[in-house]
């Protein structure tokens, strides 16, 4: 397949680099020095057992360059998505699929949804309409990202832990599409899974990613910490339980209670969050598809999220703070 990942940051670098060495033609879509590496020198990943693999793929700033593909990962956080929206058809054949590996709830979240809100828009997600109005809605295909990983320096990504990438198309139809990507991400060394509610399993994990990124965002805490700190392990047990009865009322079934999913966490162990990995570089926060959303879908469904709501007006503090400063914060020996 043709493929081009739109930002190879953490995910979408460990993507581009296992699809490539298993024998697909990657285009990269990223830039600054982090492109010119991969220009360079290729794509390097070095997977969690140590194993060092370098990656050649096609790499530009351009998207116009890229030319039509096949399957197109957007890779991007949330918030700069409105970046590349307006260029995307330059990579849009007739039966282009488009997978987002965004966190959080997806601004596409009601298209093909089939309750009482389909079709409708997230304002949070997309207030300016840019998304739904540029990328069309039926080439994309639902994808929940389980493994961790990060940038390792410029050009090179380290795998931490998982392989797991379940998919789903929007309306839960059994497509050749659909098992096409899945026989792709398997042969790329991924476990995948074709599902018939990706919206369920979206749930799942942005529960995590609810609690658990900005909790460390505020307090520079891993995973593991936040677990066996008994203050905030039950702080994290408020949001999850506020986010599920506003899930439960959009007809989501969660297949893990809190607990279980918590102890998930924990497992993970000394693990820095994306939106920590954020705070301590200085980039804008993934507030809005983090939390904004649950929020806006807690409004909608007319259920009580205060232990969210609270968290959710200091990280958008702290987001602003970073911005006006321009600096990240990290924590440093005491002089």
């Amino acid at each position: 397949m043709k493929i081009c990942v739109v930002g190879a940051g953490a995910i979408g670098g460990l993507m581009g680099a296992k699809l490539a060495l298993a024998g697909e033609e990657v285009t990269i879509i990223d830039q600054g020095v982090h492109l010119k590496a991969i220009q360079d020198n290729g794509l390097k990943l070095i997977w969690e057992d140590g194993t060092e693999t370098v990656a050649e793929v096609k790499a530009t700033d351009r998207i116009e360059d890229a030319g039509e593909q096949d399957l197109i990962i957007l890779a991007l956080k949330a918030h700069y998505l409105e970046l590349v929206a307006k260029k995307i058809d330059h990579l849009c054949g007739p039966d282009t699929m488009i997978v987002t590996v965004q966190n959080g709830i997806p601004w596409w979240y009601f298209h093909k949804h089939g309750g009482p809100h389909d079709g409708r828009s997230l304002e949070s997600l997309d207030p300016d309409g840019v998304l739904g109005k540029y990328i069309d809605s039926d080439r994309i295909v639902g994808c929940v990202v389980y493994p961790a990983a990060g940038i390792e320096a410029p050009g090179v990504i380290r795998h931490v832990e998982g392989d797991r990438f379940p998919i789903g198309e929007l309306d839960g139809a059994q497509t050749p599409r659909i098992q096409k990507l899945h026989d792709t991400l398997v042969n790329a060394g991924f476990r995948s899974r074709i599902l018939d509610d990706i919206r369920s399993e979206i749930w799942l994990k942005a529960w995590g990613n609810l609690s658990f990124n900005p909790i460390s965002a505020l307090t520079h805490a891993t995973l593991v910490e936040i677990c066996q700190f008994r203050e905030t392990r039950k702080l994290a047990e408020a949001m999850m339980t506020e986010a599920q009865v506003v899930a439960e009322k959009l007809g989501i079934t969660f297949r893990h209670t809190i607990e279980k999913r918590i102890a998930g966490a924990e497992s993970v162990g000394s693990h820095k969050t994306s939106m920590l990995q954020d705070v301590e570089a200085g980039r804008s926060l993934e507030t809005e598809a983090l939390i904004g959303a649950i929020l806006e879908l807690s409004h909608l469904t007319e259920t009580p999220a205060p232990s969210i709501e609270a968290v959710y007006a200091c990280v958008k503090l702290l987001n602003k703070v970073m911005l006006l400063e321009g600096a990240g914060v990290r924590i440093s020996a005491a002089a």
